[in-house]
């Protein structure tokens, strides 16, 4: 996979661990080896800027998410992936040590930061989440994956639980 994390932020975060968790996704939902990700953590005025622009909605927000040749994972276990350009997805650091502090599981800046790139690789692959059927697919998927990425690095105590979207 080629994944490229550049950290435009200002912020420290854990970038090898983001890149990390974007190609065990990748690897995960069966994305063609050879297929192009970039990931970009940015300041909370950059992701104002894009969510207005692309959203129309005012104020920062925790991932964003541009898809370029729109890869679908395979349908079937036999079925070869495609080989393309994924998108970028977008992370605030900012939102993210907000909402790490405020969930339920209270987790860090770097445990939203990996959760919010696997739910922005997820939805490059065209998983949404507008009603309960698609949420319950993509949560849980998110959920397996980063729990999965979390238990071959041997990390202990709870997943980091998902922000209300």
């Amino acid at each position: 996979m080629s994944v490229e994390v550049n950290n435009e932020s200002g912020a420290e975060a854990d970038e090898e661990a983001v890149l990390d968790v974007a190609r065990y996704a990748l690897a995960r939902m069966r994305v063609h080896p050879l297929s192009e990700l970039s990931v970009i953590l940015v300041d909370p005025a950059a992701m104002e800027q894009l969510h207005v622009q692309w959203m129309d909605e005012p104020g920062p927000t925790d991932v964003m998410s541009f898809p370029m040749d729109e890869l679908r994972p395979p349908a079937k276990d036999d079925e070869e992936p495609v080989q393309g350009l994924l998108g970028d997805v977008v992370l605030c650091p900012d939102v993210a040590r907000r909402q790490g502090a405020a969930a339920p599981t209270r987790h860090s800046m770097d445990e939203e930061l990996q959760l919010l790139t696997v739910h922005g690789v997820l939805h490059l692959l065209g998983y949404e989440h507008e009603d309960a059927a698609e949420k319950a697919e993509m949560f849980g998927l998110q959920k397996a994956i980063v729990d999965g990425w979390r238990a071959e690095r041997g990390a202990t105590g709870p997943s980091p639980a998902p922000t209300e979207r």
